[in-house]
């Protein structure tokens, strides 16, 4: 039962769930800490990828873990720090390879380098990583698909890097698409590729359909309690107005948002 409620926080259609029951083993460890990071709830999820590293110390899982750590990081601005998680990460799905998880922890790992790499302005290294999970992914076979949702992220997140708007909002498209078929399952992602898309709308410089696509995923957070992303789109609509909010109340969300991630444990990095 409980692996059931913790893989529809993590992974499912109820992100905003909490309480999270208690996990009973590495597993519902790693999916418990992919609910908290959802919500904001940092030191939760940090205690609980610990907890599972000192049970499960080798192997995809421990992995996987590893990337989740990596994604705590480099919300909070650490991809410096980020890199050596994911590093460490993808060393370990490279000698767990009769693993069934094996390839999922492996893409995991290069697609956050590859985040990682774009964060500190490696943009060459970053299109290279990229490469490389896609490649993991052909010759893997079938695979979670919220992996195909990420690379579409961080390859829209590259493309605006490089000033390519309208190959940022192609990327950012594709994942709307793909966490759209994913529905009911995937939740969060639907909302993160919508956020990955209001940035992209306005790297191509279409800030009213931004905006639209940005007040929309501001109001989903609200729904399912999905504290990071909510944060990330009131800086936006900071700098490009809202259609249904004044500044105030965006900045107000925005500041909010910042502190609720601060009781929860989150450490902001310069890098």
């Amino acid at each position: 039962m409980n692996s059931t409620v913790l893989a529809a926080a993590a992974f499912g259609d109820s992100p905003g769930r909490w309480p999270l029951p208690p996990a009973e083993t590495p597993a519902q460890l790693w999916l418990r800490a992919v609910a908290a990071a959802g919500q904001g709830r940092y030191s939760t999820a940090s205690t609980d990828l610990a907890a599972l590293r000192r049970r499960h110390p080798a192997g995809a899982l421990s992995s996987l873990s590893r990337s989740t750590e990596a994604s705590l990081l480099r919300q909070l601005g650490g991809h410096r720090l980020a890199a050596g998680s994911d590093g460490r990460a993808l060393a370990m799905a490279s000698i767990a390879r009769d693993d069934p998880l094996a390839v999922e922890a492996g893409v995991d790992a290069v697609v956050g380098l590859a985040a990682d790499a774009l964060g500190v302005g490696r943009l060459a290294a970053s299109a290279r990583l990229l490469e490389r999970a896609e490649e993991m992914m052909r010759r893997g076979g079938e695979q979670s698909p919220r992996l195909p949702i990420r690379l579409a992220w961080v390859s829209a997140e590259l493309a605006m890097a490089g000033g390519r708007g309208q190959d940022a909002v192609t990327h950012a498209r594709r994942g709307v698409e793909l966490a759209q078929q994913a529905l009911p399952a995937l939740r969060r992602h639907r909302v993160k590729s919508d956020v990955v898309l209001a940035a992209a709308l306005c790297c191509a410089g279409s800030v009213d359909r931004a905006r639209d696509v940005a007040d929309a995923a501001l109001s989903d957070t609200q729904t399912y309690g999905l504290i990071p992303l909510r944060w990330a789109l009131a800086c936006l609509l900071a700098d490009i107005g809202s259609a249904t909010l004044t500044s105030q109340q965006v900045s107000a969300i925005r500041d909010d948002c910042a502190g609720l991630i601060t009781r929860r444990g989150g450490l902001w990095s310069p890098g």
